[in-house]
């Protein structure tokens, strides 16, 4: 796939021109009989309240609604503003199809949007498609991608785990090492890293040695580590929910000064303070991040605006709480997803429920999309046919109890074959 590749079906400038006629057509009709209305689109937020996926959902909430702010202050879609509509799921994916449909049939919202975890998602993706309801995750799962959803489901504003981990397995190879142990959830999010990990690493040379799963509401861990064979050379780890900062604590204090290096996924310390006690031996160890939590030399101006708007410190917290830590990782992609679902509405002329699968062809349509105020976390090129978006990594090291920026993939780095086309699938 080239930096600038749309859906082979559908090229830009025939969707947009041909939403651009529908649109003149039905500007030309009695607004009762084609539902003209200055009522707002109302967004459909699947939101991780309570759950192991609640500290996300909190952040996620916080970016969600600066970002709808600032699309209203700069005019809303299509000259009316964006209502976003709440609904716990509770991070559990029989609550997340019910959420979706009370968003449908309820709330008469036109879109739904925001899911972050990968079992939520697959959960509620066929409802979705049931419904016909076009459905805007934020969750890295592979899911999408993979092709095991439907047409209706599409991640526009985050990149995947495969993509994440192939742009990673060079660095970890040639500048920690060969032999890694995997620690990782229990769940489809985790399955990805261990099944992408293993196969990029191998492709470096290395070899993983050993994979240790954890059930995702697992509180203490010290059990797992003497799993860990004496002769990694690399600790990878990743895990999510309320007991991360117990994970990290724990292998501190069971390996001591004396640990292999160590590379992990923020979302191991995702909302966790790194000054927290207990900490100290991270001190020089690798970290993904899909965008970086501190405040770095010379960052562009539109990330400036970006962590202005959602109220961060340069720590990556509240400018209201500095123990209140944020989601840095994650939290852009309701952003960024915001402000595509915005263009696309603007490029297919969205007026309602019956131009759902215009909106999803003119998200399908777009290629490029350039780092700035609506994509700060960098660049991205969307693929229509696999329904995913593929973008910039960061690779960053802990010096002084700080984040800082060591690495910065290409786009490149994250590409790899398609393996489904939903533009040949009906709607």
């Amino acid at each position: 796939m080239s930096r600038k590749q749309p859906s082979p079906t559908l090229s830009r400038r025939k969707v947009l021109t041909g939403m651009a006629a529908t649109s003149l057509a039905a500007s030309a009709l009695p607004g009762h009989l084609y539902g003209a209305t200055d009522a707002p689109i109302k967004i459909g937020f699947q939101v991780h309240r309570t759950g192991i996926g609640a500290a996300y959902g909190r952040w996620y909430d916080r970016t969600t609604s600066a970002a709808a702010r600032v699309i209203n202050e700069a005019g809303g879609i299509n000259g009316r503003p964006v209502e976003i509509i709440a609904e716990d799921d509770g991070t559990d994916p029989k609550r997340g199809a019910e959420v979706l449909e009370k968003f449908a049939n309820q709330h008469g919202c036109d879109i739904a949007f925001g899911t972050l975890f990968s079992h939520v998602v697959i959960g509620s993706a066929p409802r979705a498609g049931e419904l016909k309801l076009p459905y805007f995750v934020v969750s890295e799962g592979h899911h999408v991608a993979s092709g095991m959803l439907n047409r209706w489901t599409i991640q526009p504003g985050i990149t995947d785990v495969k993509s994440q981990v192939q742009a990673m397995a060079p660095f970890v190879a040639e500048n920690l090492g060969k032999k890694v142990t995997m620690i990782y959830p229990d769940f489809a999010f985790g399955h990805d890293h261990r099944d992408f990990f293993s196969a990029a690493i191998e492709k470096q040379g290395g070899k993983v040695v050993a994979k240790i799963a954890i059930p995702p509401t697992e509180t203490s861990f010290t059990r797992y580590f003497p799993q860990i064979p004496r002769d990694t050379e690399v600790i990878y780890h990743v895990m999510v929910g309320p007991a991360v900062l117990t994970f990290v604590k724990e292998m501190g204090e069971f390996f001591g000064p004396a640990h292999p290096e160590i590379f992990g996924f923020i979302d191991s310390l995702e909302a966790v303070d790194l000054a927290t006690p207990g900490l100290e031996f991270l001190e020089g160890s690798h970290f993904w991040e899909g965008m970086p939590r501190y405040v770095q030399p010379d960052q562009p101006e539109y990330v400036d605006f970006y962590r202005q708007q959602v109220g961060l410190d340069d720590n990556g917290a509240s400018v209201d709480d500095p123990r209140d830590v944020a989601t840095m990782a994650h939290m852009f992609g309701c952003w960024e997803t915001l402000h595509v679902i915005k263009d696309a509405m603007e490029a297919a002329g969205y007026r309602g429920p019956a131009d759902r699968a215009a909106l999803i062809e003119a998200v399908e349509a777009m290629g490029d999309m350039p780092a700035g105020r609506a994509h700060p976390q960098g660049p991205k090129v969307f693929n229509g046919r696999t329904h995913q978006v593929f973008g910039v990594q960061y690779i960053s090291q802990v010096a002084g109890g700080r984040l800082e920026v060591k690495h910065v993939t290409s786009i490149e780095d994250g590409l790899y074959p398609d393996e489904v086309d939903y533009t040949s699938q009906s709607f």
